[in-house]
């Protein structure tokens, strides 16, 4: 059963059962839609990919969240769909949440589908690993798809021990044949590969315990099971990309030290992979300069280096042996006016990675987005190379209601 079946399963199930407490209980609902043009500088570089230098898409997200009246069961359903004039690889339907939850004194059991963040870094994600990733949508690998889960939670003086159990595993999504910002070869998302011989059936394991001390935040993680990073196999039978999803087990940690003005972070992995054990970690800082000039705005200024030992053999990253810098700027006025930009240099290749994302609210619902993404200094045997046509500035415009 996809994702998407069970959580329209779970869909239906719940508000059946909540039908009858809708005049006791608290529904609330809300959504967005988004335009979304991509503006891109150059021509695409491979065969088949389309190069008008504007690109269109639209998504919309609905939310319906419920609580009973005696306040110890929830529920969420949020549908995401997103509709792309270029790539139909890149038009998804999801369920993000689809779940019924219930909570006691120091615990709460959750069943469905949910979205799930672990991590405190910025740059990479490393102990991230509840949800797939939505690469078709952006490359940033903040977007998640919706992951079919039963979460067992228990709350005591000594910390928070969570456990997950995923019945189903969901594909990473790919740029399609006419889409950017994908490898020479597109990704042929219809004949995935697992070393699994349940395949998307292969039940995933999870468990996570987060805690403080003092001003500091510690979060240990174990997940085994399928792999949300694919290695990317070259078919015998055509000129594409198979994904193959290997069985892992990954032990992870974050920490976060808290210090007036400072944020000392850092994440690190050891997993047991497709070929070997390899060890992987990011950390650095986030000083934090409040109130410049006796205004309301606030500049952040962030450092982290990227390390990651993992061979050729495993699914490639480009985040090995990295730098990254980047600044943080809020305003703090009503309209929510901020920028995040950074650049990720390879302190091998010296590849760049520039990254700026700004938005502003207009009115009560409308707000403005605007990133842009550049890539320099590849060579042609570097991972980046494929992207290296691809710069572009994106211009979003949601309606929230």
């Amino acid at each position: 059963m996809s994702a998407l079946k069970y959580g329209l399963l779970v869909l239906v199930t719940l508000l059946s059962s909540l039908a009858a407490q809708a005049d006791e209980a608290s529904w609330d609902w809300s959504g967005n839609v988004e335009l979304q043009s991509r503006f891109f500088a150059r021509d695409a570089l491979w065969p088949g990919q389309k190069s008008q230098a504007a690109q269109a898409a639209i998504a919309a997200t609905a939310e319906l969240r419920w609580r009973s009246a005696t306040g110890n069961q929830r529920a969420s359903v949020i549908p995401f769909l997103r509709w792309d004039a270029t790539d139909e690889e890149r038009s998804l339907a999801d369920l993000r949440e689809a779940y019924w939850a219930w909570e006691g004194d120091a615990f709460e059991l959750l069943v469905g589908a949910n979205t799930v963040f672990w991590g405190v870094t910025e740059s990479v994600h490393l102990v991230d690993i509840i949800n797939q990733t939505d690469a078709a949508g952006d490359i940033d690998g903040e977007d998640k798809l919706g992951q079919p889960m039963v979460n067992f939670a228990l709350q005591r003086d000594w910390g928070q021990l969570s456990a997950f159990v995923m019945p189903t595993f969901r594909e990473r999504t790919y740029p399609g044949v006419d889409g950017r910002l994908r490898a020479p070869l597109p990704v042929d998302t219809d004949r995935p590969q697992y070393e699994s011989s349940d395949v998307e059936k292969h039940v995933d394991l999870a468990l996570r315990y987060s805690h403080y001390i003092g001003d500091v935040d510690i979060g240990l993680s174990i997940f085994s099971g399928t792999s949300r990073e694919a290695r990317l196999v070259p078919a015998e039978d055509a000129p594409v990309l198979l994904p193959h999803y290997d069985q892992i087990d990954q032990l992870g940690v974050d920490l976060q030290y808290t210090n007036d003005a400072w944020l000392w972070k850092l994440e690190g992995i050891v997993r047991d992979g497709y070929s070997h054990t390899f060890a992987a970690a990011v950390g650095g800082f986030e000083y934090t300069f409040y109130q410049v000039q006796e205004s309301a705005a606030d500049i952040g200024l962030l450092l982290e280096y990227q390390y990651d030992g993992r061979n050729e053999l495993e699914p490639f990253t480009i985040n090995d042996n990295d730098v990254f810098m980047g600044t943080r700027f809020a305003l703090n006025d009503v309209q929510n006016t901020s920028l995040l930009a950074g650049v990720a240099w390879d302190v091998e290749t010296g590849e760049t990675f520039l990254n700026i994302e700004a938005e502003r609210r207009f009115g009560d619902d409308i707000v403005l987005e605007i990133r842009a993404r550049a890539f320099s200094g590849a060579a042609p045997q570097d991972i980046t190379y494929s992207v290296v046509n691809d710069d572009y500035v994106q211009l979003q415009i949601a309606k929230y209601f």
